[in-house]
């Protein structure tokens, strides 16, 4: 049996720039990050059957995150693979929406594969911070 997680998030800000900053290596270096940690260190080939390197400097330590793009529909839907020191052995699964609402966009993140619960837990809040970090990004407020 696996788990999922969701997250959603309100930004108020085109979805065009939204989607656009989950591809950007320099974007991501500055977001895809939990609170508190440095700067990550990112590679990315962002096209279908590309793949992206995050390594997170969190003040623990340093954890690398892996992945393939499956889907890049700009800019509604981004898919890709997911391997973590938290995801087990075998690669998730993340599928991140984008929905224009109003002037902003609303971000659903759905994470599937996850081995069990304490790792969806570790997950949950990892992508709470990340999104937490989207939205100050999105908006302008982030600084790297």
């Amino acid at each position: 049996m696996t788990a999922a997680v969701v997250v959603r998030r309100s930004i108020l800000a085109p979805a065009e720039r939204v989607f656009d900053a989950w591809l950007d290596p320099a974007a991501l270096a500055v977001w895809m990050r939990r609170s508190g940690s440095e700067t990550s260190l990112v590679t990315a080939d962002p096209r279908v059957g590309g793949g992206f390197a995050i390594t997170m400097r969190d003040p623990s330590g340093d954890f690398v995150h892996t992945g393939t793009y499956l889907v890049i529909d700009r800019p509604r839907r981004i898919e890709f693979t997911w391997h973590s020191h938290a995801a087990g052995r075998g690669a998730s699964h993340v599928a991140v929406t984008f929905e224009p609402d109003g002037a902003g966009t609303l971000v659903e993140l759905r994470h599937e594969g996850l081995p069990d619960a304490e790792s969806a837990r570790l997950h949950d809040g990892g992508w709470n911070d990340v999104l937490d970090g989207l939205v100050r990004h999105a908006i302008g407020t982030e600084v790297g």
